[in-house]
């Protein structure tokens, strides 16, 4: 079974889908994750961001592995380098790039062939992983998910005002509704969870909820 969450930065789809998956024993697909290994290498290449041809080759060469919920660049552990700022801030130069995303859409549906999986980013029920047997679009208000972040920051010893997060993020949101390829949007058949005043652990319960009847009419489907 496939699930997908997809949804806007700042929603907290990584943080549900990792506890999804231990919950259920599933694999979690980190797919941003993958999009910053692979920036991480181009950053220490030196790389020419305006050179699509240098960028392409250094995708195909990434080799990248998920272990444990931890992401390996040639057997390193960059789990904590690729959420770094100096990688958010030019990951775009990466994603952007149809070639790389057919390489790495590619990467995605070869790990999650034959296996239970909860997969997290802004296109995987709508382009990765069309055919998934249930899709979640989470969200929150832009409002809700400044507070949010600057919640984390404030935890991680950093200071910073809402309104410069809230910024930063509508022109995020803006960038990814806008992409050509890759832009966030709902499935026409993901079901949307609005996590406005919700603490994590309903968050949480709610998407359970959601996929374990999905689940369970499945297995009622198949009898």
């Amino acid at each position: 079974m496939i699930v997908t969450i997809d949804g806007p930065a700042g929603a907290g789809k990584s943080s549900i889908a990792k506890q999804v998956a231990a919950a259920l024993g599933f694999d979690f697909l980190d797919t941003g994750a993958m999009y910053r290994a692979i920036t991480l290498a181009a950053i220490r290449a030196d790389a020419d961001w305006s050179d699509p041809a240098e960028l392409i080759a250094i995708a195909r060469d990434a080799e990248i592995e998920f272990r444990d919920q931890r992401i390996f660049l040639r057997t390193e552990d960059v789990t904590d380098l690729v959420r770094m700022p100096s990688v958010t801030t030019v990951v775009r130069h990466i994603a952007d790039q149809p070639v790389i995303r057919d390489t790495l859409t590619t990467k995605q549906r070869d790990f999650a062939m034959g296996r239970d999986v909860v997969t997290e980013g802004r296109d995987q029920g709508t382009e990765v992983f069309p055919q998934a047997e249930c899709k979640i679009f989470l969200t929150a208000s832009p409002e809700e998910r400044a507070l949010r972040r600057q919640q984390q920051l404030i935890a991680a010893g950093r200071h910073v005002v809402i309104e410069d997060i809230l910024a930063q993020q509508n022109q995020r949101d803006l960038e990814d509704r806008m992409r050509t390829v890759g832009r966030l949007r709902p499935a026409s058949d993901a079901i949307l969870v609005q996590s406005d005043g919700m603490t994590t652990t309903e968050v949480l319960a709610k998407v359970m909820a959601i996929i374990v009847q999905r689940r369970d009419a499945l297995v009622g489907q198949s009898k």
